[in-house]
């Protein structure tokens, strides 16, 4: 039997809303991005292993307003407006070793795409500045230095 989900329903227990907190690089060859995501109550999630071209992404869509978009988040965005969606949410998980997403749109329906890089999807959450939700159990004290 599918678990379904309704759009407009509240968070799961198991699930925290979260900010970007922080964006950078892992090499000095801004190879490998990483960004910090932060919920209320100050808890963290550190996640890396992810395109650079992502972290400049996802600076970006903080810094200037009006700047176009790059092509594939402009691509989502046209998918979007043709079939009348709204992206409203991202959740973000582990799955084995990896971190997968699920994208959830409403619109004249509503649809869930499942199993979807991460990085991508926080990406998507930081350009339409729509929740990001993270598993409660990636997240983590801050580290004093």
């Amino acid at each position: 039997m599918r678990n379904l989900m309704n759009i407009d329903q509240a968070p799961e227990p198991d699930y925290d809303s979260v900010k970007i907190d922080y964006v950078g690089f892992v090499d000095p060859y801004a190879v490998e991005g990483m960004v910090v995501l932060k919920s209320d109550n100050g808890k963290e999630f550190h996640m890396r292993a992810f395109s650079g071209e992502v972290a400049k992404h996802i600076t970006s869509f903080g810094e200037t307003e009006g700047e176009q978009a790059p092509s594939i988040y402009h691509m989502i965005e046209e998918i979007c407006e043709q079939n009348e969606l709204t992206l409203v949410k991202v959740k973000i998980y582990d799955s084995g070793d990896v971190l997968r997403a699920n994208l959830y749109f409403t619109g004249k329906k509503d649809l869930v795409l499942r199993n979807q890089r991460a990085s991508d999807a926080m990406a998507l959450g930081a350009y339409y500045k729509i929740p990001i939700l993270v598993r409660k159990k990636l997240l983590k004290e801050k580290l004093e230095a």
